[in-house]
């Protein structure tokens, strides 16, 4: 092969990446603008059906492209970008095919809540993005009602969705109208932009008010009422995606999604047995070092109803998780020589929107900088139990969500769609934060049995879902099915099982990520530490994973046997491989 061949195809995929990133920003500008890309236009979200048929010819021609280049002469990363960039525009032609924007999502992440984590994550520097954010902010209404639109011509094709999940979605929406407009999550760029004493600013704040008030909340009204009209309209009193029309394959298609794998519905269900097995013997032994020998039910009823264990107020919950945080930070540089730049703050979940939340998620920082991540703690002390801390602060925080995101917000070595692509690779993303959860053994965060107790909760609450949502949408287990099952296996309260069980249904196949994800990460550790011996540093395999940015599994398993081959054959004695900073 000659020099000019070999690099035709490597040029030829640079140019290809572009291109796929300029789609993804003219298609989904919500993308981009997290991705702090500049935009113009005020449009935040194409979806209408013009836009997703337009979607999927235009991917469908850029795949086209894809399948063009020579993987031959490309190093590992690149290998790497050629496979993702086929993956990505594969899965959207794939959703496409069985109608996903037709039976859009609505809980826990609907509409309503994307909205609102945009206007979460604007930071206003001056007047002019002020103007450009109110924009923004008045082009909301017409979004929900192409929403609206493509849900009632799905409807008109069979689609329906389970009444718990409806009944979710429309007191999600209205626990969002129960804000007045000024506390609102859209006004909350004004109240914390280091600009909003600008006079610019200021009037900008005056005509958002005027916005909200007078086109949003009324818009997010008609929203709520048109969820609340699909329970009367023939909502399935089934939780499975697979009773109503191509519903299997609407399954697969997602399961493929968010596992990244090929892994059958069937084998899933039985992975996540076996993952449940393995959970309950570690956790009997934990039961017995806390004086519950042999009693792990009594030992979890003591866990949930013991007061000890939950915080007297949000605010000190809040303040809790704040000071663990820190505890955390200090052990950061032993384990990871790759840090991000940016930080990130604690905040409380907004009261009326927690109880059908889960009890932590993460919001990370935006691409420009301009403001911090979010780690968001649960409003109601009894969903986030002091025994969980430690668990929930390395998976949404660092070294987990915020992180891991941040880093590859930093990779600029990496095509932009690689770099800001974190929400569409879940079981690289989550099983990281899982894998974080049990790294924080060796870190020393774990002090007491009830904390380890914790993190083997949360593990198990990972492998239930393998077993729970392939229940639900292949063996047709009922809502009281599942929850039962997961009542049996877990501490957690009613409340929040049954918020965990009508997520499942609300977002087929999303959970199955997490542990599929986990089970990989560990796996890779434990293969670097055969390969590498007394050669092995967590800082060095560390580095590799989060060099690779979010990636599909079978990629990342390349990209870790890639960084292992140059390892052992760099100096080729064991003991002098060089260590990465």
């Amino acid at each position: 092969m000659n020099e000019q061949t070999q690099q035709i195809a490597p040029q030829a995929l640079a140019t290809l990446a572009e291109h796929y990133w300029a789609f993804e920003c003219r298609e989904l500008p919500l993308s981009a603008v997290l991705a702090g890309q500049t935009l113009h236009d005020a449009v935040l979200f194409r979806e209408s059906a013009a836009d997703h048929q337009r979607r999927d010819n235009d991917a469908g021609h850029l795949l086209a492209l894809a399948e063009q280049i020579d993987a031959g002469p490309l190093n590992a990363q690149e290998r790497a970008t050629l496979a993702l960039i086929k993956r990505e525009l594969a899965g959207l032609r794939a959703q496409h095919a069985v109608d996903s924007w037709q039976r859009p999502w609505l809980f826990p992440a609907g509409p309503d809540f994307t909205a609102m984590f945009w206007a979460n994550s604007t930071s206003l520097t001056d007047a002019a993005a002020a103007a450009l954010y109110v924009d923004r902010l008045a082009g909301l209404p017409a979004y929900l009602r192409d929403v609206q639109s493509n849900i009632e011509a799905g409807h008109a094709r069979g689609y329906r969705y389970p009444r718990v999940v409806l009944q979710s979605a429309a007191a999600n929406t209205r626990g969002i109208l129960g804000a007045i407009p000024e506390a609102s999550a859209w006004m909350s760029p004004f109240q914390r932009s280091p600009a909003a004493a600008q006079p610019g600013v200021r009037a900008q704040s005056e005509r958002a008010l005027g916005v909200v008030r007078d086109a949003l909340l009324p818009a997010l009204q008609a929203w709520a009422d048109f969820v609340e009209s699909l329970v009367e309209r023939g909502a399935r009193e089934s939780l499975s995606c697979v009773d109503g029309p191509a519903g299997a394959a609407y399954y697969r298609t997602w399961l493929q999604h968010f596992t990244s794998t090929t892994a059958d519905p069937e084998e899933v269900h039985a992975l996540g047995l076996a993952e449940v097995a393995r959970l309950e013997r570690d956790i009997q032994a934990v039961a017995g070092d806390a004086g519950h020998a042999g009693d792990v039910p009594g030992y979890r009823a003591f866990l949930a109803s013991d007061p000890q264990f939950i915080a007297p107020s949000r605010d000190a919950l809040r303040e809790s998780i704040e000071a663990l945080c820190k505890r955390v930070d200090r052990r950061i540089p032993e384990f990871f020589g790759l840090i991000p730049r940016i930080t990130y703050g604690v905040q409380s979940i907004p009261d009326a929107v927690s109880a059908r939340m889960p009890p932590a998620y993460a919001q990370p920082s935006p691409a420009d900088g301009t403001s911090a991540g979010i780690f968001w703690i649960s409003g109601l002390p009894s969903k986030a139990p002091s025994y969980l801390h430690p668990a929930l602060v390395v998976h949404e925080a660092w070294p987990g969500h915020l992180m891991h995101m941040a880093l590859m917000n930093e990779q600029t070595e990496l095509p932009a769609f690689r770099r800001y692509g974190a929400v569409k690779y879940t079981a690289c993303v989550e099983g990281w934060a899982l894998y974080c959860e049990t790294l924080g053994v060796e870190m020393g965060l774990y002090t007491t049995p009830h904390e380890h107790y914790g993190r083997l909760e949360m593990e198990m609450w990972r492998a239930v879902r393998l077993v729970v949502d392939t229940g639900i949408h292949v063996r047709g287990w009922s809502r009281e099915q599942a929850v039962a099952y997961m009542s049996e296996r877990l501490s957690l309260s009613r409340e929040t099982i049954e918020g965990e069980v009508d997520r499942y249904a609300a977002l087929p196949a999303q959970a199955l990520g997490y542990q599929i994800g986990n089970l990989k990460f560990r796996e890779l550790r434990r293969r670097a530490e055969a390969t590498l011996g007394t050669r092995f540093r967590h800082r060095d395999f560390h580095a590799a994973v989060m060099n690779a940015g979010a990636v599909t599994l079978p990629v990342l398993d390349d990209l870790v046997s890639d960084w292992l081959r140059r390892q052992t054959s760099a100096l080729g004695k064991p003991d002098e491989v060089s260590h990465a900073p």
